[in-house]
């Protein structure tokens, strides 16, 4: 990353949209004493100091559990298939392909491994995944992959497909498109803080485990890997499914990991999420000499800020509202002209943050009224919340539950991350799990912590177990139409309850 990115990065950092931050709190967690080999680093990841027995007993948890310790949000004793009647009760659908993947994977890992860490030690910030871009679609290609670099004018997005023509003659007419997503994108100064190395290796590893159980049991059908930039911020997806990137697929799977129980998975639904900018344009003037003259943009800001903190009041528990003050030339004797406030508004559904943003709007008109300046707002890309396929949700959990032994469990209330792959979500029948992986004291997604547990071989093994999961479901809708039909019908029933 270059000291200009960085730099960039740095003056974005508060307004990244795309965060796993904060999802764990009831647990302590063992550090583990595998590291990634930094040899290689460009960038030096910046460590926080070792705080252990500095900090008082109850912040020694991982971040997230925003309740207490009391009133948990979710019950990490109920698995996804107890919770209710599953979603589609097809049987377990050919263990063989399971261990097809299974073999592929294990194949693989060692060149997985080292792709991983490769783009774990070139972060690149949002829209500047330049070496992961050129890292993976040279993998992709070397494997057997149609690669399509730059796509649909993203410098940093690609698209890579493999399409089997089944011997049985059935018509490509007649087969399915299953997508897989690969996030490339760091975050500024600390790297690759949410994992999102292993996110691109997996989605890579997907794709590859499903091409080799389409060859293999001669199961007609395509794979399409997107590797979608700027997520932590900037909704690549939302560009490409603009752009139509999404338009062929029957089904789109990936997955994120964080910190939280061994052996754990959980298909949470996020919540809504969109930045809001806004500049107030006042006068200046000698603020000892001749204050009258001027229009102060720093008391609008403030006026703007304390508004708001009395709305919290007012608002319901699972909404958030978030932000900061910047300015510009700011001197204690002189009245600013100029202030700009950044700021991420949160709720459980779109529909809710709809009205919730309208609420928090009337807070900046009103300081502008009140301080007579001139007002701008600008909205950022909106992140739906994910609305998980229940029925891809059910296969996977059923595959790494009966091939790990890993619990799968839905939230049963809001957990507080938001991503644009939720966009995703309302467009087709998608799956985005998440799972834990190993990690320290108060070392949740977003923190250096988090970044040196990504590059870890427990990591690594941990999400091509997920993988495995995944790639079953992929292969099952491209090989049983009654599953993929079942896996629709799911997303059109509840795309007719909700409307973004």
């Amino acid at each position: 990353m270059s000291s200009k990115s960085l730099s960039n990065g740095l003056e974005d950092l508060e307004a990244q949209a795309g965060c796993f931050a904060g999802l764990f709190k009831l647990r302590r967690f063992k550090s583990t004493d595998s590291k990634a080999d930094p040899k290689s680093a460009p960038v030096q990841i910046r460590h926080t100091p070792e705080t252990g027995s500095d900090l008082p007993p109850y912040v020694q948890f991982a971040h997230g559990w925003c309740c207490s310790h009391d009133a948990p949000l979710f019950d990490l004793t109920s698995p996804l298939d107890s919770e209710k009647p599953p979603a589609y009760d097809g049987g377990r659908f050919l263990p063989e392909v399971v261990t097809t993947i299974e073999d592929k994977l294990k194949e693989l890992s060692p060149e997985l491994r080292k792709l991983s860490l490769d783009i774990w030690n070139h972060p690149e910030i949002l829209w500047e995944e330049k070496y992961a871009h050129d890292r993976l679609t040279s993998f992709l290609s070397e494997h057997g992959f149609a690669v399509t670099p730059h796509y649909l004018g993203l410098d940093t997005a690609f698209r890579a497909v493999f399409t089997h023509k089944s011997s049985s003659g059935r018509s490509a007419k007649e087969s399915r498109v299953i997508g897989v997503n690969s996030e490339m994108d760091a975050l500024p100064g600390i790297g690759h803080a949410c994992g999102h190395n292993l996110i691109a290796m997996s989605g890579v590893a997907v794709s590859l485990a499903i091409k080799a159980a389409l060859q293999k049991h001669d199961i007609p059908g395509s794979v399409v890997l997107l590797g979608t930039p700027a997520e932590e911020g900037d909704g690549g997806k939302i560009k490409l499914l603009e752009r139509g990137a999404y338009d062929d697929m029957d089904a789109c799977i990936m997955s994120h990991p964080t910190i939280g129980p061994d052996n754990f998975s959980a298909i949470w639904p996020g919540v809504a999420c969109q930045p809001i900018e806004v500049e107030f344009f006042g006068h200046g003037a000698h603020a000892g000499s001749a204050p009258w003259e001027g229009q102060n943009a720093l008391d609008a800001a403030f006026v703007a800020y304390a508004s708001i903190s009395a709305l919290r009041q007012q608002i319901k528990p699972d909404h958030r509202v978030q932000g900061i003050i910047l300015g510009r030339d700011w001197a204690p004797n002189v009245i600013p002209d100029y202030a700009k406030l950044r700021y991420i508004v949160r709720a459980p559904t779109w529909a809710e943050l709809d009205v919730l943003r309208e609420r928090v709007k009337k807070c900046f008109d009103a300081a502008a009224l009140a301080t007579a300046c001139k007002i701008e707002v600008a909205l950022g890309g909106g992140y739906f919340e994910l609305r998980n396929n229940d029925v891809l949700g059910q296969e996977y959990a059923s595959v790494v539950g009966d091939t790990y032994g890993m619990k799968t469990v839905t939230a049963g209330g809001s957990v507080a991350f938001s991503t644009d792959f939720g966009n995703v979500t309302y467009a087709l029948p998608a799956l985005h799990p998440a799972y834990t992986i190993p990690g320290e004291p108060n070392g949740g997604n977003h923190t250096p912590q988090f970044a040196k547990a990504a590059a870890t071989p427990e990591a690594h093994a941990i999400t091509l177990k997920v993988a495995t999961g995944l790639a079953a479901t992929g292969v099952r809708v491209l090989a049983d139409a009654d599953f993929a039909y079942k896996v629709r019908k799911f997303f059109e029933d509840s795309r007719a309850t909700v409307t973004p």
